[in-house]
């Protein structure tokens, strides 16, 4: 059977709530398209009933829905690259399972990737987010444009267009702390951007707590450049120069006015060395990040395990491998 036009693919982390709507209106919207296609979920370890549900989806839609079944939750970058791995498409959109992002909305996608797009992303207008979540994406945006240069609004928008040639590139890639639209925009050669409507989300609250965006944004810093090992040799540079000239007007208040002026300023010795401390601590900690990543990325191990496949019995020919463990099954 020939690989189909466009591969649709979904990480999923408990969304029974939204999962039968979902599919509903992704197999919708796909049919409209007069293209082949295949909807590939990804159940990234749900603790719900939303591997039954995906399991049952690929039964009913034989062909054109796929599940893939992770053993545990690996995060929502790691399930988009098992899907990645999976699909077969010429052009392969990702998208949330939360419906924010209506799939209604894929079709805006790809014109820009028909017109020569190698990488379409998309900007969420009237964004039905906490103030919170939109200053913090602000917050990566800016930081995510500085770090590669490429001016694109919404790098936090999971929905987005890619081309087989990126995602065969990115798939090369075994790094595995992986932002995938910044890796997929440094192997494209022609980027594109179109708004895309938001909406509020349904069923329960958003899996992105203070602390998994905390972490987040240590992983885009640490995964796309070493700015931030630059940035500490300067601010190091500075305070060490700071910290020259502070000794010099304490030798000379001392000379001037006595010892006793300099005892007096003891506490203000222990608040310069305290900034010093301070510094020392956050270089050691953020070189840290970066030793541990080098860790992971030399032992290799594969980004996820796959426990289980469905769907796959009009294929021709095995599952692609792409080094990753599995069982399969039929």
């Amino acid at each position: 059977m020939t690989a189909p036009w466009l591969s649709l693919v979904i990480p999923v982390f408990n969304e029974q709530e939204n999962l039968h709507e979902l599919i509903r209106r992704c197999l919708a919207v796909c049919s409209e398209l007069e293209k082949t296609f295949e909807i590939i979920l990804v159940d990234d370890g749900s603790r719900d009933a939303s591997a039954t549900i995906i399991t049952e989806a690929a039964k009913e839609h034989q062909g054109r829905v796929i599940g893939v079944l992770l053993n545990r939750n690996y995060g929502q970058h790691a399930a988009v690259m098992a899907g990645l791995a999976e699909s077969r498409g010429e052009v392969v959109v990702t998208l949330d399972a939360d419906l924010q992002n209506p799939p209604e909305e894929i079709p805006r996608l790809l014109a820009p990737i028909e017109a020569g797009c190698d990488v379409v992303g998309s900007m969420r207008k009237d964004r039905q987010d906490s103030l919170f979540r939109r200053f913090s994406s602000r917050l990566i945006n800016k930081a995510v444009q500085q770090a590669t240069g490429v001016m694109m609004h919404d790098y936090g928008c999971m929905l987005r267009a890619y081309r087989r040639n990126i995602v065969d590139a990115m798939l090369q890639c075994h790094e595995r702390s992986t932002f995938i639209p910044v890796l997929a925009n440094s192997f494209a050669d022609k980027t594109g951007e179109v708004e895309v409507a938001h909406a509020e989300r349904t069923g329960d609250e958003s899996k992105y707590n203070i602390w998994k965006l905390v972490n987040l944004q240590f992983d885009l810093l640490t995964s796309m450049t070493t700015f931030p090992l630059r940035l500490l040799s300067i601010v190091g540079g500075i305070i060490s120069l700071g910290g020259f000239a502070f000794s010099i007007l304490l030798l000379t208040s001392r000379l001037l006015f006595g010892a006793q002026w300099a005892g007096e300023g003891v506490f203000t010795i222990f608040a310069v060395l305290f900034v010093f401390v301070g510094v020392q601590l956050l270089a050691v900690g953020l070189m840290g990040e970066y030793i541990g990543r080098i860790y992971s990325d030399v032992r290799a191990r594969p980004r996820y395990f796959i426990k289980k496949r469905v769907g796959h019995e009009s294929r021709s020919g095995p599952p692609p491998d792409n080094v990753v463990l599995e069982t399969k099954v039929t």
